[in-house]
């Protein structure tokens, strides 16, 4: 008799971030890029229940070196209200820059 499992859904954000304004008025973008090799990784984790939340959480044009950034502080806040459960990034980079002020 095959055992089946249950899986909670994971609701998965992506984050993505680029420190520079240059290339994103491109009708494809480095943000773009991100967010489809994100979507790409999470598809792949669907028989683990992971599933993509709609919600964008994009910083392009913002320093790592600060934390106050839009898509950063609207991912925090939706961490903070249970409504994330697994955030994807592209590269694994520091969240802030060593040294900066919060």
């Amino acid at each position: 008799m095959a055992e089946t499992v249950s899986r909670r859904r994971l609701h998965c954000a992506i984050y993505t971030r680029k420190s520079s304004e240059e290339g994103l008025e491109q009708d494809f973008n480095s943000l773009d890029a991100q967010r489809e090799a994100c979507s790409s990784y999470i598809a792949s984790q669907k028989h683990e229940g992971w599933g993509e939340l709609p919600a964008h959480y994009d910083d392009g044009g913002y320093s790592g070196g600060t934390m106050q950034r839009p898509g950063l502080r609207s991912l925090l806040a939706d961490i903070a209200a249970r409504r994330i459960d697994v955030v994807v990034v592209y590269k694994s980079l520091p969240l802030r820059r060593q040294g900066s002020i919060g």
